[in-house]
């Protein structure tokens, strides 16, 4: 049992892209909410790009020729929910781990000064679905993370994360002590915002020299170097 005061790394992982790829299935299932929210067809999606959920969902809204209010965006996101409560399993089978995600994650939990959550766009019963689906929930703290329906802004979520971090394990994490984890230059930018640590993972649609004009210092290729992550977030 790790005791609060051993602690001295949270890790925030960011999900699509850096841990694992849906592989389509994101916007359809978009395709299948917005029918269900709003009784007309599936026109197009915002940019999701390292965005929060509520923030793409406020775009698609619009994009769909409706004012997006609490409660037009609270009527998508529920279908959003509904439509991956239905499409559970078909996730899991269409899904996949990105290389090395699982062994990093693996490691991670072995370390006694590390604690891992995620930090992610995603709703939070859709990170939830994806990661159980995918059998990744074991090696995380879903509870002391933090998700695009708890703010707009992802470099909010940081803060967020952190406060639901000391309040659950009685231990404060700085910003020396938190280490996010991303593949989009909005990651990178959420972490200088919130003044914490980034290791950016070129595993998505940005480029190693993406990452890097944005500002990060450590970036991989992918996750397969396991060693070379752990250390880089033990310091």
């Amino acid at each position: 049992m790790i005791r609060p005061n051993e602690l001295r790394r949270l890790v925030l992982w960011d999900i699509d892209h850096t841990l694992l790829q849906s592989r389509g299935m994101g916007r359809e299932m978009y395709e299948r909410a917005v029918p269900a929210a709003f009784g007309r067809p599936f026109q197009q999606l915002a940019d999701v790009s390292g965005r929060t959920e509520l923030d793409i969902i406020a775009e698609t809204v619009k994009l769909h020729g409706i004012e997006p209010t609490d409660t037009t965006t609270g009527k998508l996101v529920s279908a959003l929910i509904d439509s991956y409560e239905a499409g559970r399993d078909e996730f899991a089978s269409r899904a996949r781990v990105l290389p090395g995600a699982r062994e990093a994650l693996a490691a991670l939990e072995a370390e006694p000064t590390v604690h891992q959550g995620v930090l992610t766009g995603n709703l939070r019963a859709v990170a939830r679905i994806k990661l159980v689906a995918l059998g990744l929930e074991q090696f995380l703290d879903l509870e002391t993370s933090s998700y695009g329906d708890d703010h707009a802004d992802r470099a909010e979520l940081v803060t967020i994360a952190r406060e639901r971090a000391a309040q659950q394990l009685d231990t404060q994490f700085g910003p020396d002590d938190t280490v996010l984890i991303g593949d989009t230059p909005r990651d990178v930018s959420a972490a200088l915002t919130a003044g914490v640590q980034i290791i950016a993972v070129a595993s998505g649609r940005s480029s190693v020299e993406d990452l890097r004009d944005a500002g990060a210092v450590e970036v991989l290729a992918d996750l397969t170097d396991t060693a070379e992550l752990v250390r880089l977030i033990k310091g």
